[in-house]
């Protein structure tokens, strides 16, 4: 507790350094030319490029979805260096590439007469998709709606192939309002423009359709809405700062849901709800952990839901009729079980399997005749995937006795000689660093570096009072868990009394944490590299997307009620305690955290004279999507981190 209040004093007598410019806005247009051209990543040496791309050759497909008649799979795949479409015509045949280029599609439905593939498409990670129909056997795509700088993202397609519905921001840059495309005609319409963030939950096939409005990071409220009376019904969450998941829990009945909350326990359980009698009624297994979602058909024949078991996934199925257990496939060294999209019927879902030393492998399970087959194959060229190592949970104490998961992978060798470490924070912060397989942890191990991920409090998996422990200004109390990690390792991993380099990177969320470990805590890491993270959580939230800035103000805070804590929680008012080097990385066309966010830390750290690099990739947003980028932007900062954590002690 000593710590924390020492803590807390320096902090609120802190002399904050606000005299740097601000900037203002967010993607390519927010950022001069020179500036791009400036700061445009070096090229790699071959030989690194090389591993690095061996690597990333490692793709596992999507799981897919099956096509009506269940003769085909289609799927989306990274193996040309962005996601493409591709069709598969029998089990582990030879794929079709169904779309190309660089801009990254992606498959979300296909009609019920398994006529058209509904496909989105984004841009340089601008995060503005469009959507498209592409026919079943391939050919060129038709546009539904495809606006430069508007969100349009996919609702549903009604089950008689009429008509896809869709959400854009397109009216008002801080609303999403409802429209309906006609596949015969081509024609689209308004249906639903009431201001706010809204999507689709569900659909009834006479036209009911369940809308969620986005009240803040987790927080939503639902309702019932008919295009025939336009009349919006409250079924839960309004005037509540709650979380919910919701479904239809049966065909043509409005009356009943099925429901995930944590509103009645510290986990997120699963519920019925008949909102009639207003009542909850629990349906997944009691166990203390979070059900992380749950999904049901179409058909309402399954309910699938997953247990987060200290980040591994635990599958269950219940019948959606009497919400009895079923008896599923049994996959006992895995780390991850999870089912895709079913076919509306209900008779055919994908399955995904994964372990830490083998990408995902997919599956059609057919639940009439209860069996099991392998559609697709991952790629795997010139890797021995026995060399991976599984993540090890283990724990640190934080100051104030709470215990904080981390996974660690450790090289063979750094058993027993002193080997530099590198702690990566997960984005979020509502994120989670989960155990599996990870070609990204795995070259970090290849070159030498123990890998820790910690899961510090904020992080979903561990239930509501974890999750919610960083919300606005709680965040202070609990931001000390990062210089803890590091404290921990500097003195439980030493080798003959030797301590070893820490390094710290994350992005985006993680990116702030890296920040604030150079920073706040500097000292306690060694170098850190920090990818679209934020530097000031005030510049960030007056200048994240506009769709964006409501939901994350519950989690950080109000730019204009809550400065004071916001200055005590940006990295950029504590420049003047850096100690060790820094990478910055970031992509122009980010809407999330926009590049003046790095941009405004490089300009302050050269005044000082501080050693500090910047690389901006003009053709990327929130994290590089790209193969060719992402095999720098992991070079960069493997080189980086060898080049400042190898030194002898």
């Amino acid at each position: 507790m000593f710590p924390l209040i020492l803590l807390l004093i320096s902090v609120m007598f802190f002399p904050y350094s606000n005299s740097h410019a601000e900037y203002a806005g967010h993607g390519i247009e927010s950022v001069d030319a020179d500036t791009i051209k400036k700061f445009a990543p070096l090229p790699l040496e071959t030989t690194i490029a090389k591993k690095i791309q061996n690597m990333l050759d490692i793709r596992a497909p999507g799981m897919g979805l099956v096509s009506p008649d269940s003769k085909k799979l289609f799927f989306t795949w990274k193996i040309t260096g962005s996601y493409q479409v591709w069709r598969l015509d029998s089990p582990l045949a030879f794929p079709v590439q169904l779309t190309a280029g660089e801009d990254h599609t992606r498959i979300e439905d296909i009609t019920a007469d398994g006529k058209y593939l509904i496909l989105s498409r984004d841009q340089n990670g601008e995060e503005n998709p469009g959507i498209y129909l592409q026919a079943v056997t391939g050919g060129p795509l038709q546009l539904v709606q495809h606006i430069p700088k508007i969100k349009t993202r996919f609702e549903f397609v009604t089950s008689d192939s009429k008509y896809i519905y869709f959400t854009s921001n397109q009216i008002d840059e801080k609303s999403y309002a409802l429209y309906r495309y006609e596949i015969s005609t081509r024609k689209k319409e308004l249906l639903f423009d009431n201001p706010g963030i809204w999507s689709v939950s569900d659909f009834l096939d006479d036209g009911t359709i369940l809308l969620t409005k986005y009240t803040g990071s987790r927080w939503r409220e639902h309702y019932l809405w008919n295009n025939n009376d336009k009349k919006l019904q409250s079924i839960i969450g309004e005037n509540e700062k709650e979380e919910y998941q919701i479904r239809f829990a049966k065909k043509n009945n409005k009356n009943e849901f099925i429901i995930l909350t944590p509103k009645f326990s510290e986990f997120k359980k699963l519920y019925n709800y008949d909102f009639k009698k207003n009542k909850f009624t629990q349906i997944s297994k009691d166990k203390s952990m979070d059900v992380s979602h749950f999904q049901i058909d179409e058909a309402r024949e399954h309910i699938y839901y997953y247990f987060n078991d200290n980040g591994f996934t635990r599958p269950e199925v219940l019948n959606a009729q009497n919400f009895k257990t079923q008896k599923i496939p049994v996959f006992p060294n895995a780390d991850h079980v999870y089912f895709g999209m079913a076919t509306r019927d209900g008779r055919f879902v994908t399955i995904g399997i994964e372990t830490a030393k083998s990408p995902r492998l997919s599956y059609v399970y057919d639940w009439k005749k209860k069996h099991l087959k392998q559609w697709l194959l991952p790629s795997i060229p010139e890797v021995d995937l026995s060399k991976f190592k599984k993540a090890a949970l283990e724990f640190y104490p934080a100051r104030d006795g709470t215990k904080i998961p981390m996974l660690v992978r450790r090289p063979s060798e750094c058993e027993k000689d002193l080997c530099p470490v590198v702690v990566h924070f997960h984005g979020g912060p509502e994120g989670q660093s989960r155990p599996g397989f990870s070609t990204f942890a795995q070259m970090f191990v290849d070159s030498g570096f123990i890998f820790v991920e910690p899961n510090v409090r904020g992080s979903e998996g561990y239930g509501k009072s974890w999750l919610e422990a960083d919300n606005g200004s709680k965040r202070i109390n609990v931001i000390t868990d990062i210089e803890d990690c590091a404290k921990f390792i500097r003195s439980n991993w030493k080798k003959n009394e030797q301590t070893p380099f820490i390094g710290v990177f994350g992005g985006s969320y993680g990116g702030y944490l890296t920040m604030m470990a150079m920073t706040m805590f500097a000292g306690s890491y060694d170098a850190g590299v920090e990818i679209v993270g934020m530097s000031d959580l005030i510049t960030f939230l007056k200048n994240t997307a506009p769709y964006r800035r409501p939901l994350r103000i519950d989690e950080y805070g109000d730019p204009e009620k809550d400065q004071e804590i916001l200055k005590k929680l940006s990295p950029i008012n504590y420049l003047e305690q850096i100690k060790g080097p820094l990478l910055l990385i970031q992509g122009v066309n980010d809407p999330r955290v926009p590049a003046g966010e790095a941009i405004q830390i490089y300009d302050s750290l050269k005044k000082k004279d501080i050693d500090v690099n910047l690389i901006l990739f003009a053709d990327e947003g929130h994290g590089t999507s790209k193969r060719s980028n992402q095999v720098l932007e992991i070079g960069h900062t493997i080189q980086f981190f060898k080049k400042t954590l190898t030194k002898k002690k």
